[in-house]
């Protein structure tokens, strides 16, 4: 069982990674200094959740995943793209990336048990789903 629920945590940990670096991206092309700073403070919840779940995996004697696989590649390819667009376009995919990141803590909870469980559902999930609103916010402040 330690296993399935490490390789569950390295999915999280892998779209947690994709985050923060499609956040570094995006940070990197904002003039902005009031929504660059907003997306730093997204971008430190996702480092801090990179961390916790990293140390859990750990905890369960489970090697982390060190980067962000497949997701982090696509991400970057959107990011790209985006940045000819313009900071409108940014926040976009930043919000789509917080739309999946839910998706997947929703849809992978139950998938993990006891202590990784309440782990998910008590620290991870309430957490994405506040990077995700505040994204959300953002995004419709720009529209």
């Amino acid at each position: 069982m330690a296993q399935n629920e490490v390789e569950t945590l390295n999915s999280f940990l892998r779209g947690e990674i994709s985050a923060v670096e499609t956040y570094r991206q995006a940070i990197g092309r904002i003039s902005d200094e009031r929504l660059r700073s907003q997306l730093e403070d997204c971008q430190k919840d996702h480092e801090e959740r990179v961390a916790a779940i990293r140390e859990r995996i750990e905890r369960l004697g489970g090697k982390p995943a060190e980067g962000s696989g497949p997701w982090g590649i696509f991400a970057k390819v959107v990011q790209g793209g985006a940045d000819l667009i313009g900071d409108k376009a940014a926040i976009q995919v930043l919000e789509e990336g917080e739309d999946h990141g839910l998706a997947d803590y929703q849809r992978d909870a139950d998938q993990v048990h006891g202590d990784a469980r309440r782990f998910v559902r008590m620290e991870l999930l309430p957490k994405q789903k506040r990077t995700h609103e505040r994204m959300s916010r953002l995004k419709r402040t720009l529209h």
